[in-house]
């Protein structure tokens, strides 16, 4: 193969004339590093930094925020999805409160949306009185508002 600029000989699959150092073919100079590189390169083989803009075969999705009424939004979007990543808050005084006066019929289970564990309370006078006590000691352990699963 032929420079095209000087006529000198050179490599099939060089890009750069050795002679004149006139591009070959297809190629470019990427303009961080300096090297001759392939016309259709989006990054550069030697130095790894991005030389042209990446073509985007279809346009992006545009993102509509409507703020009028966010406190219904808000409210909807956590029942759908359970109260969230953090789960569903609960109030720590409430739960303590229907963990002391109804805690034998299990009461703040219900609350936290533990059904099981609630009806197991009711059955068993609040497992004896011994799992209100270390209910009662784990709310008040808990921060306001806390977050069940």
């Amino acid at each position: 193969m032929f420079c095209q600029k000087c006529g000198a000989e050179i490599a099939n699959d060089a890009k750069m004339c050795s002679n004149c150092g006139a591009l070959q073919g297809n190629a470019k100079f990427c303009q961080h590093c300096g090297e001759a590189i392939d016309a259709d390169c989006v990054v550069c083989p030697r130095c790894g930094k991005q030389v042209q803009q990446l073509k985007q075969e279809q346009s992006q999705p545009q993102v509509v925020i409507n703020n009028t009424n966010t406190n219904t939004v808000n409210a909807s979007a956590n029942a759908n999805a359970g109260g969230g990543p953090m789960g569903r808050p609960k109030n720590k005084w409430v739960a303590l409160c229907l963990c002391i006066f109804l805690g034998m019929l299990g009461a703040h289970k219900f609350y936290e949306g533990r059904v099981g564990m609630g009806i197991l309370y009711l059955f068993t006078g609040g497992l004896f009185a011994i799992g209100i006590i270390i209910d009662v000691i784990s709310i008040l352990a808990k921060p306001n508002p806390y977050y069940v699963y």
